[in-house]
């Protein structure tokens, strides 16, 4: 800490000092005790606005993997359209639909089953009975119960809306009446509404008024008794009859069950119809033309003498509600692309065309074109918004590498999280697609027992690599040597061959050794034999390495460069290739070394999941397809089988979106490469994006862990390390200015007290002079 000289000036002369600024530049001192923790402050600052800024790039890039990783996102879009949109309306498509042209003709629409029960005059009549409804054979089938408790046509819709039967009721009203209308709940031929059991009755008594037409001339008079729903209800009570004021005949209706053995308006019409019982009027049952029936008597006296007089005392106590069955259930049918008699129980018809969802809006007689094609811009432009958002993201963190523009250096210059990050990034975005996985298991370290076989499309590789010769040279004292090469190890001697092997010897003429067609020469040994066979300048030999492979040696026959060997080989193994689970280190991470240390052109890697651990592989020689795996392995310990999951994309890197990545690390897009994979083979894009433990959920994975919004991201975890020693500098500082405060308190009352006291002095110098002079009488000023 420094020191701060204080100036009085003349400590006689009066003046005093400044006591503001000679507190000021004490304080001033004081707090130079503050300023590394000011300078660390803003330092930690800077880094905070660094890191903010990372995050929000983190944020765009994981929303770019978001939309392509979303099984509902921008992969899931597709075009299409409709020849017919009167006939045929396109509603969806998803990820599934391939993009191509279809044809469709609808042979019927489907039809959902319906109906109703018969009418009643007053909606709110009390009805009685029971009804069962079932909907298609093999539902549920329900009683409805009519009680006091909501006994009307209203109660009974509510009741069946409120069960689980499967039918929607209502009530439909109009001028003449009240009818319960049902609906299936189901389309199509499995949706038919089943009514069985069918006792409902409407309970309200109506008696049976008559209308009299008299009779005029030679006309007849005519009576008619009110409607009743249906001519089979039944009757009671009387009716009393007479003709031209004549004596009235009464009517029983006991007496008409007697002798007719029914109480309808039948029954009726017959009895007074009966010889036997000579009235003087005849009776028909009349259909109205609402579907109701009536009664007619018919004077048998023509003119005013003959004109009917009718006191009717006939009551229907009891109106059935049957039920009419309006509209059949029956199934849309189709034929899609030539095939006919494909049905769809909804008019709303899915996957019959994989992934494509379409109306039926009414039946044609010729076919309708459905064309449905990817929506390759949109994904495109996703693709490269994301190339775009990471190549900001890589430029960025290159920039916090580096120095300012004034030539100090990023605030997150040397951080680890700086270094962390890229290292994450950039080992996700190299990251293959894997070709697919096995089961998982829950503990990692279960013991595993049996074997995997892998097979690649093309089989396995055997390439070429190998060192020229090169001749003598005095000066140096160097030796010739021979040029020798060797093609890939295998496992096995035996396996199957294919292909052939082109050699030069130095600038002689190539020459081509076929793979042998024979079970003997289509070996590791018979391929040896042909090239020995073939006199081309070179011998080949079977060298065994220490882990037991096999592979093909080669050497010159001619010392030095002449005798160099140019070898170009198609040569693959076609036979699987088996890996048994060692008993060494029986685990996954065991087997997972076994593979890799084996010659079969796959990498093994054991990932860690949400249900545990899985082993997880990548073709070293064919895209993410081409690999078929067959395991018999199985957890020991628990005694499942492990089983292989392929991982349906046929694409295992960035590159073969067309994606390339630079030495800065930035990515470049090659559009017209995505656009020709999306139109070949659109599913394996959705597959590398969407499909479990692909490349895009994992990438999707690590970009959403990584970013500020997780708490145990590098952003997360560097801003919330950084708020901690904020919080803990900001308290130092707090705390020194309150000492500093104290202090400049103390040092004002001090200091303006001693000022105080100086400016005091010449007066008091005066008092003295003249009290000398009063004593001694000697004025100095004299």
């Amino acid at each position: 800490m420094g020191t701060v000289g204080l100036s009085f000036g003349s400590p006689t002369s009066g003046a005093g000092f400044d006591v503001s600024s000679t507190v000021s530049e004490i304080v001033a001192n004081l707090q130079n005790v503050e300023t590394p923790w000011k300078s660390q402050l803003t330092s930690l600052e800077s880094q905070d606005t660094a890191i903010s800024s990372l995050g929000t790039l983190m944020s765009s890039l994981s929303n770019d993997m978001s939309s392509l990783t979303d099984f509902n996102g921008i992969l899931a879009q597709k075009e299409g359209s409709s020849s017919n949109t009167d006939v045929v309306e396109l509603t969806a498509a998803s990820s599934a639909a391939i993009a191509g042209s279809h044809t469709v003709t609808v042979n019927n629409l489907a039809q959902t089953s319906s109906g109703y029960l018969a009418e009643i005059t007053n909606g709110s009549d009390t009805l009685t009975g029971s009804v069962t409804l079932q909907v298609g054979p093999g539902g549920q089938s329900k009683t409805f119960k009519l009680d006091s408790t909501d006994n009307t046509l209203a109660g009974l819709a509510r009741a069946i809306n409120a069960s689980s039967v499967g039918i929607d009721a209502s009530v439909l009203t109009d001028s003449t009446g009240s009818r319960l209308s049902l609906v299936s709940g189901t389309s199509g031929a499995k949706g038919n509404i089943i009514v069985s059991g069918n006792t409902l009755n409407d309970a309200v008594t109506n008696t049976l008024g008559a209308s009299v037409t008299a009779g005029t001339g030679t006309a007849l008079s005519t009576a008619q008794l009110a409607a009743v729903s249906s001519s089979s209800e039944n009757l009671t009570g009387t009716i009393s009859v007479s003709v031209g004021g004549g004596s009235a005949q009464t009517i029983n209706m006991n007496d008409v069950n007697t002798a007719e053995g029914g109480t309808t308006l039948a029954d009726l019409s017959q009895y007074i119809n009966s010889a036997s019982n000579a009235f003087p009027f005849a009776a028909s049952v009349v259909t109205n033309s609402d579907g109701t029936a009536s009664l007619e008597l018919t004077s048998g006296t023509a003119g005013s003498a003959g004109t009917l007089a009718v006191n009717s005392a006939l009551v229907d106590s009891s109106t059935a509600l049957g039920y009419t069955a309006a509209v059949n259930g029956i199934d849309a049918n189709l034929t899609i692309d030539g095939v006919s008699n494909l049905t769809s129980a909804s008019n709303a018809v899915t996957n019959l065309i994989p992934g494509v969802t379409f109306q039926l809006l009414a039946t044609s007689s010729s076919p309708i074109q459905i064309v449905i094609g990817n929506d390759n811009a949109d994904v495109e432009s996703t693709v490269n918004q994301f190339v775009t958002d990471y190549n900001s993201l890589m430029s960025a963190i290159n920039t916090q590498e580096g120095n300012t523009t004034s030539g100090t250096a990023e605030p997150l210059f040397g951080s680890p999280t700086l270094a962390v990050l890229q290292e994450q990034i950039l080992g996700s975005i190299n990251t293959q697609n894997p070709n697919g996985y096995l089961d998982s298991i829950s503990n990692a370290s279960d013991t595993l027992s049996g074997s995997i076989s892998f097979s690649l499309a093309d089989g396995l590789p055997l390439f070429y690599s190998g060192t020229p010769g090169s001749d003598a040279n005095a000066t140096t004292g160097a030796i010739a040597t021979t040029s020798t090469g060797t093609l890939n190890p295998i496992m096995n001697s035996g396996d199957t061959l294919s292909g052939s092997i082109s050699i030069q010897v130095g600038s002689g003429t190539e020459q081509t050794v076929k793979v042998g067609s024979s079970s003997t020469t289509a070996t590791l040994a018979g391929l040896m034999s042909a090239i020995n066979s073939a006199n081309i300048g070179v011998t080949a030999s079977i060298v065994t390495g220490s882990d037991g492979s096999q592979s093909l040696s080669l050497t010159s026959l001619t010392s030095g460069s002449a005798g160099t060997l140019t070898v170009t080989s198609s040569i693959a193994d076609t036979s699987p290739q088996t890996v048994d689970v060692p008993a060494s280190d029986n685990t996954l991470a065991g087997m997972a070394d076994a593979i890799n240390a084996s010659h079969v052109g796959v990498t093994a890697n054991v990932v860690a999941n949400s249900s545990g651990s899985h082993l997880e592989f990548v073709s070293n020689y064919a895209t993410a397809g081409q690999l078929a795996v067959n395991s018999s392995m199985t957890d020991s310990t628990t005694g499942v089988a492990l089983n292989y999951n392929s991982s349906g994309s046929d694409i295992n890197s960035l590159s073969g979106l067309g994606i390339s990545v630079n030495n800065n690390g930035t990515l470049t897009f090659d559009a017209s490469s995505l656009d020709s994979l999306l139109n070949t083979d659109y599913s394996s894009v959705v597959g590398f994006f969407q499909n479990a433990n692909s490349w895009g959920q994992t990438v999707s994975n690590l970009l959403n862990n990584a970013g500020e919004s997780s708490p145990t991201g590098i952003l997360s975890l560097a801003s919330s390390s950084n708020s901690n020693i904020e919080s803990s500098l900001n308290a130092e500082v707090s705390k020194e200015n309150a000492i500093i405060s104290t202090e400049q308190k103390s040092l004002t009352a001090e200091l303006n007290s001693a000022n105080e006291i100086m400016q005091q002095l010449p007066t008091q110098l005066d008092g003295m002079n003249e009290l000398y002079s009063a004593i001694t009488g000697y004025n100095k000023n004299s």
